[in-house]
């Protein structure tokens, strides 16, 4: 059994900073002929709104507890939205 290369592939949502997989269900966006992957619908209509927020900002310094939070997150979930964000 082979997996696609894409579904193996992890992405930035440019948002929210989450771990977002490329698989086909994922919330895409072409902008710039670059394609972003989000989350949730929520983020992508955020980044549709304004996308250069986005991209121009910097990436902000976490704190170490909120860095911390933020890694058992995606742990506990294995990187999958949780269902605040829908």
């Amino acid at each position: 059994m082979t997996r696609s290369s894409q579904a193996s592939l992890t992405y930035i949502d440019p948002v929210c900073l989450m771990k977002v997989s490329g698989d086909d269900n994922a919330s895409r966006y072409t902008y710039q002929s670059r394609t972003y992957y989000f989350c949730a619908d929520s983020c992508r209509k955020a980044f549709i709104d304004n996308p250069q927020k986005y991209l121009d900002a910097k990436p902000a310094k976490r704190k170490a507890w909120w860095a911390h939070y933020l890694a058992r997150l995606n742990k506990a979930t294995h990187g999958k939205t949780p269902k605040c964000c829908h």
